[in-house]
């Protein structure tokens, strides 16, 4: 993805710069100091993510971001949690708090949706959502389900066990690979041994989700306040 980085403070930008090009899946375009330097930018230009910060020179980048009537996905970056509830209501993909670690920074990173390419009109569209089915390579066979029946995939030592409503699959294909598979739809890892689609959930009580088909699965320490804040 290209991405640019709009932040007034050089020991930022440099940290920034950094963890982009340690990820290596994205292409660092440009930087700018304010974000009336990049709004000329924008208007020439594709990019696909941009790291903004709040408190920029001449305009924020709260204000800068309400300006953009089709911005690119945003991850806002400052020092002051005040912003984070306006942030989200501007549909911002998330929000780091400096000083942020490069795990930090994965995590926000993943949850940009992967754009893979244009439709007949020339609309963006994100590979997942074309996808209606996958295959799961179980023993020697490869077995096609719908990715709307799958209510969770659990992982039990070497392999994943992937549960319907209708059968359970064992496939040896680890958690990751589930994860990258089903990325950009409504699927969310909970538990360290857990996957669930969102759309199967019938209520959520203290660290517990029940799903439609009457089980139970635990939400994960690591993983509770993430799932939370998307979901709710």
């Amino acid at each position: 993805m290209n991405c640019i980085i709009i932040e007034d403070q050089p020991p930022a930008q440099r940290i920034l710069k950094k963890f982009i090009a340690d990820v290596g899946t994205l292409t660092l375009k440009e930087v700018f100091s304010d974000a009336i330097s990049a709004m000329e930018f924008l208007k020439k230009e594709k990019v696909d993510l941009m790291f903004l910060d709040i408190h920029l020179p001449k305009i924020s980048g709260i204000e800068f971001l309400k300006t953009l009537p089709h911005p690119p996905h945003v991850i806002l970056t400052t020092a002051f949690p005040d912003y984070a509830l306006e942030g989200y209501d501007l549909n911002v993909v998330d929000y780091l708090l400096k000083p942020f670690s490069f795990q930090r920074f994965l995590q926000a990173i993943s949850k940009v949706p992967r754009i893979s390419q244009m439709d007949e009109g020339g609309k963006i569209t994100m590979e997942n959502k074309l996808k209606k089915e996958i295959y799961i390579k179980s023993g020697h066979e490869h077995i096609k389900i719908r990715i709307s029946d799958i209510i969770h995939i659990q992982s039990d030592a070497d392999y994943t066990e992937i549960c319907t409503l209708k059968r359970k699959l064992l496939s040896n294909e680890p958690l990751r690979h589930w994860m990258d598979e089903l990325e950009g739809l409504p699927f969310f890892r909970v538990h360290r041994s857990y996957i669930i689609n969102s759309e199967k959930i019938e209520r959520i009580s203290g660290n517990l989700i029940y799903l439609i088909n009457q089980n139970k699965v635990p939400i994960g320490r690591a993983y509770k306040e993430d799932f939370l804040k998307t979901l709710l």
